[in-house]
């Protein structure tokens, strides 16, 4: 009798994953000047023996003016990606999972207090404020200050920045690297027709709104050694009347596939504060079906996917490859491990925790392979 589907291992381009769970990028709004701290370690270090096959680092800024909060996680100098390296050198001498990083830029989302606070958008003559960038002179709040419009020397510096980035994850033996193209970031708002009204070849037709993203992808692909994989994450929809839709992201992902993305990985939402998102379990999954329905190559669901079985359903009926966990993971760092013991799979554990198997489960808890 087969196994379940979401143990199944799986490769993408040149890398094996060992099932079919991801954990999702999750900022922690914990960084000093960019640089990760001893709580990346402990957070990370925790996800990594979760069982789950790939961890993703969280959306690293690419300049510094690109990070959401004075707290973001960067990697654009010696610093940042020495901060990185010590973090994945710990995680790796204790597990053999596969780590990438989500490279990202918050454009006019940028300059903001760390969500415990307030949240809200810090002026750039205050303290831990700057400037921010967008596609257009469009800010997202409307008591922001305006970002300033991208001209194209602006626009090839952020696509050399994010270059630069993606060489610096490669010096470090990053697995994967994601491009952040969703949740009303930089690339998201040139996507969308509610965020980018260029009037040049970057705003207008969906060819011309797709260009920069294109362009940015094409520069990282190329940057990012062969047989590793780079992939995007992408809002499905903007939620909003006149905004980003599926029938865009499908169209955008058909070009992302042609150009050599590894996988495309199904968010939603972000841009617009008047977005009217149904939020509820599987949510986003028809997203990533009419994705994955145009394209070959892998395509990851999230969003309120919390029970083994809901996650076995979708990818079991093919909605999706791989399923994504967030907040679901932080409540429950174990998670992989239920999900194993619900429907009868197994999980890579470190040799200390081998004893805490459950009698009834047995062989649930595998040791690591021989290093």
């Amino acid at each position: 009798m087969p196994g379940p589907r979401l143990f199944e291992p799986l490769t993408i381009d040149g890398l094996t994953l060992a099932n079919r769970i991801v954990i999702a990028p999750m900022c922690q709004y914990s960084a000093v000047d960019g640089c990760m701290t001893d709580w990346h370690l402990i957070h990370l270090g925790q996800l990594a023996l979760s069982g789950a096959g790939l961890l993703t680092i969280e959306a690293a800024a690419v300049v510094p003016e690109g990070r959401i909060t004075y707290g973001d996680v960067g990697l654009y100098d010696d610093a940042t990606q020495a901060a990185i390296g010590r973090t994945l050198d710990s995680v790796r001498r204790h597990s053999d999972m596969p780590v990438g990083i989500q490279l990202a830029h918050a454009g006019r989302k940028a300059s903001t207090d760390l969500p415990w606070r307030s949240g809200a958008q810090i002026a750039p003559n205050l303290a831990n404020g700057w400037q921010t960038v967008a596609p257009s002179g469009l800010g997202f709040g409307t008591d922001d200050t305006a970002p300033v419009a991208l001209d194209r020397d602006g626009m090839v510096r952020v696509r050399d920045a994010f270059v630069a980035a993606t060489k610096r994850a490669a010096d470090l033996e990053l697995d994967l690297v994601q491009l952040h193209g969703a949740h009303g970031y930089l690339l998201h708002q040139f996507l969308s027709p509610l965020s980018n009204r260029r009037d040049d070849a970057y705003g207008g037709s969906l060819e011309n709104r797709m260009r920069f993203p294109l362009e940015v992808f094409d520069a990282v692909r190329a940057a990012f050694p062969a047989g590793k994989p780079v992939t995007m994450r992408v809002s499905g929809t903007d939620w909003v009347a006149g905004g980003w839709d599926i029938a865009e992201t499908v169209a955008f992902s058909q070009a992302l596939e042609a150009r050599g993305c590894s996988a495309i990985h199904v968010s939603s939402g972000g841009l617009d504060a008047g977005q009217q998102i149904p939020v509820g379990p599987n949510y986003q999954v028809p997203l990533a079906r009419a994705v994955k329905q145009a394209v070959e190559i892998p395509v990851v669901a999230v969003g309120l996917i919390t029970e083994p079985e809901q996650a076995e359903a979708i990818v079991g009926t093919g909605d999706a490859d791989l399923i994504a966990l967030a907040r679901t993971i932080l409540y429950d760092p174990h998670w992989p491990w239920h999900a194993a013991a619900a429907l009868g799979g197994t999980v890579v554990a470190p040799n200390q925790y081998l004893r805490s198997q459950p009698r009834q489960y047995k062989d649930l808890l595998q040791p690591p392979a021989a290093r």
